[in-house]
């Protein structure tokens, strides 16, 4: 007999299914096999390419959409790169509730665990309890106060935004910066409920730094690139790392691909530089593997 040929027993056991079960899917054509001589055959290698097309498409395919946080580097690189992705920045914590409904094929997040201080992994495990998911590095960013020019106030610490009559501009209670500046006061001994903010919350990195150069804000917490891009002044606080995080097998989709091929390129490192507060070296490894 070829080698490339199963009887039926061995072809259940490739499959790890009963002889009787394989029996009815041959019967009803449902598997690639052969009755010869009044034995059924089963081509190995039709075989195993059944086997894939069947875990392929019981996969579910989730939507080319990169849900999460807000940041501007990732902003220009999706649309420079044409990778395909579309963008729904909701705040890090929504975009991992996108992410566990099969909204998006990947979340942009940055949370701080409060315990160990580390960046995204505790999130994500508590999160999305048992999935397969890898997260990639972005960028490490600075975040900090986002100031009008010439720091006409003299803000230098997290503490100084507990000032009377201050107006500060926040973030969506889910987003990554609103965890991180929780932390951050409550290092200084602060509540939230002692700093003014506005009533209406900016949901994006870019609106905290148009509050703060239209004169809305006084101060706002924010990533050094949307004060430099506006020409405002801004203090260093903290330092996060940005990531994507995804299903392993998603890692591998051309949209996901295209998007970290462009970030590997010099136009990508150089507007990082341009921007400011980006640190881009460990862009595109993993940064944690579940």
């Amino acid at each position: 007999m070829p080698t490339d040929l199963w009887t039926l027993p061995e072809a259940a056991a490739f499959l790890r299914l009963s002889p009787r079960a394989l029996y009815a899917l041959a019967r009803e054509g449902r598997v690639p096999a052969a009755l010869l001589g009044g034995k059924w055959l089963f081509p190995e290698e039709a075989l195993r390419r059944w086997l894939l097309a069947q875990a392929e498409a019981a996969a579910p395919v989730r939507p080319p959409i990169l849900a999460g946080s807000h940041d501007p580097l990732l902003e220009w690189a999706v649309r420079q790169s044409g990778c395909g992705l579309a963008l729904r920045a909701g705040g890090s914590l929504d975009g991992l509730d996108a992410l566990g409904a099969g909204q998006a094929v990947a979340a942009a997040l940055h949370v701080r665990d409060p315990d160990s201080g580390a960046w995204n992994e505790p999130a994500v495990r508590s999160a999305l309890p048992g999935a397969p998911l890898v997260g990639l590095v972005w960028a490490w960013r600075e975040q900090g106060l986002i100031l009008p020019a010439g720091n006409p106030l003299g803000l230098t610490m997290v503490r100084d935004l507990a000032r009377p009559g201050l107006r500060v501009v926040g973030r969506q209670p889910r987003a990554g910066s609103h965890v991180l500046l929780l932390h951050l006061l409550s290092e200084a001994g602060l509540r939230l409920d002692q700093v003014g903010f506005l009533p209406q919350p900016a949901l994006a990195e870019d609106e905290v730094a148009a509050a703060v150069a239209e004169g809305r804000a006084d101060a706002g917490f924010g990533v050094r690139a949307e004060a430099s891009l506006r020409g405002l002044a801004f203090v260093p606080l903290a330092r996060e790392r940005f990531d994507l995080v995804l299903h392993r097998r998603d890692a591998f989709e051309p949209a996901v691909q295209r998007l970290l091929a462009f970030a590997r390129g010099g136009d990508f490192a150089a507007r990082a530089a341009r921007m400011g507060g980006y640190e881009v070296g460990a862009t595109g490894t993993v940064a944690f593997n579940l």
